[in-house]
């Protein structure tokens, strides 16, 4: 079972408080504290790293919902997998989007 190491570039945005507890797309409840993703075709499951490219810190997390649906941005990540590579307060990050799995 292989795909495709699949690249790309855009803006990461993170999940409102809204959504802690709400089942993702995948079944999986949605937990702010743990490293997940919403991206929209990447299979569920899939480990991604995201880069910040404005300080190249970057964290692993793991696709378990769709979206984000907001044109521009590439992926959404939770709370702790955000703040882990830039500061909530700025809302959205420029980021490097890496398929490992």
């Amino acid at each position: 079972m292989s795909h495709k190491h699949h690249t790309e570039y855009g803006k990461a945005s993170y999940y409102a408080n809204k959504y802690q507890g709400r089942k993702t797309a995948s079944g999986q409840r949605f937990d702010q504290n743990k490293p997940t993703a919403a991206h929209r075709t990447l299979p569920f499951g899939t480990k991604v790293k995201v880069t910040n490219l404005a300080n190249s810190k970057s964290v692993v997390v793991t696709v378990n919902d769709r979206g984000p649906f907001t044109k521009g941005r590439v992926i959404d990540l939770s709370r702790s997998a955000f703040s882990a590579i830039g500061n909530t307060a700025s809302g959205v990050l420029k980021v490097k989007v890496e398929t490992l799995n």
